[in-house]
């Protein structure tokens, strides 16, 4: 394996990007930019918006010679150049959200190393292909699938489960047990094929490859839906959402949701500074934990020590927000196990609620000429363990922990 992390579960994780610079969508892209560069319209299957003009002009200040070549060494000029331009955006704006993968994988590398006739040719040895009008199957039906594949067309081009097949070998060579993919929901029949192609190369569908399918992520602002659309360039980039409501709110806002419901993200509530907004909501009950253990160190009380005596937090508020804290390993582990971390998220807005009931009803800190006493003590030791889990589920989905609010 390549740069490798611990997950707080215990596996060894290598979170990986892939690219998709290959094949139609790039020739797409590719033409886009060379008709912008002239001042043409978009062609009618390509991309428009102020992005591609952008990208455009970039493209022609650095190589003022493409517009001179014809037009296969122009395009090919505006592809390899404006590819490279789009991913190092691409990896800024997910390095601006808190997001660094360990490994950015191009999908292009697959098909210009060998990598696709290698697969093909495995899965051959392993009789799981066939020659039928001049092109090449793959026998995916009798793993599952409504229906055999092409993955080598007529014309000798890899067809676009080619690639898949290239990349899945590809990882399984370089020692990882486990494959998991996101897709998009428009991709959701896609999976079928991708879990038969698993099986055909000998591997076992849902424990060697798993496949998650992520919604679509709705936009309100002023209550209204932002519409959009890559054909008139009305995109909304995650530069856009963070500019709104922040990394945090952002961060918080995606991870809240399960990844197979449909999100809708009402702008103006992520952006509040109120209690009505839930990543505030959780990080106002961290810096609330921190003034508290923050005023006790000024009253000389620090919380109890590992000896404390236990039956001190009698109270039913105390009670309630012990089991919550208890909670936490259970939470993280089960949202591992299904591959949901909203489960955090919302484990974390409930513990907040229980936090504030145990505030309103247990006073933690002696008032006036009260002398600190143990159960101060115990009870600041209860805040203290609050502030750790609230910290460290945050942490769990990037997002800050601020001592002041």
């Amino acid at each position: 394996m390549r740069s490798a992390a611990s997950s707080p579960t215990g596996a060894v994780v290598t979170r990986e990007y892939y690219f998709n610079d290959h094949g139609g969508q790039i020739d797409r892209f590719s033409g886009s930019l060379l008709a912008a560069a002239k001042g043409l319209p978009t062609p009618e299957d390509g991309y428009g918006g102020q992005y591609i003009h952008d990208i455009a002009a970039a493209v022609v200040a650095q190589r003022p010679d493409a517009l001179e070549a014809d037009e296969e060494t122009a395009q090919e000029i505006f592809r390899s150049v404006g590819v490279d331009m789009m991913f190092a955006e691409i990896k800024k704006s997910l390095h601006d959200f808190g997001v660094d993968f360990d490994v950015y994988f191009h999908e292009d590398t697959l098909h210009k190393s060998g990598a696709v006739d290698r697969a093909v040719t495995r899965l051959g040895e392993l009789g799981n292909t066939y020659e039928k009008d001049g092109a090449i199957w793959l026998s995916t039906e009798k793993f599952g699938d409504d229906k055999d594949r092409v993955i080598i067309k007529s014309d000798g081009q890899g067809a676009y489960l080619s690639g898949d097949l290239a990349y899945y070998l590809d990882k399984r060579e370089r020692g990882f047990d486990r494959c998991l993919i996101m897709l998009g929901a428009d991709h959701h029949g896609y999976v079928g094929r991708m879990m038969a192609m698993c099986a055909a190369f000998g591997d076992t569908p849902g424990t060697n490859l798993e496949i998650l399918i992520g919604q679509m992520v709705n936009l309100l602002r002023d209550g209204q839906p932002m519409r959009m659309s890559k054909r008139a360039g009305t995109v909304v980039t995650i530069d856009d959402l963070v500019g709104a409501i922040g990394v945090d709110a952002a961060r918080y806002a995606l991870a809240r949701y399960s990844s197979d419901s449909n999100i809708d993200l009402d702008l103006d509530l992520w952006a509040k500074a109120s209690n009505d907004n839930p990543v505030y909501y959780v990080q106002y009950a961290h810096a609330r934990v921190s003034s508290i253990l923050r005023n006790g160190a000024d009253l000389g009380l620090a919380p109890a020590g590992t000896d404390f005596d236990p039956s001190l937090l009698s109270h039913e508020k105390e009670g309630e927000l012990l089991r919550a804290l208890a909670e936490f390993p259970r939470v993280v582990a089960s949202a591992a196990q299904l591959r949901e971390p909203h489960r955090v998220a919302r484990y974390l807005e409930d513990l907040a609620g229980t936090y504030h009931r145990f505030y309103d009803s247990c006073r933690v800190l002696p008032m006036g000429d009260e002398e600190p006493g143990d159960l101060h003590a115990a009870r600041l030791l209860l805040v203290a363990a609050t502030r750790t889990v609230l910290a460290n589920g945050l942490e769990l989905l990037g997002v800050s922990a601020p001592e002041r609010m």
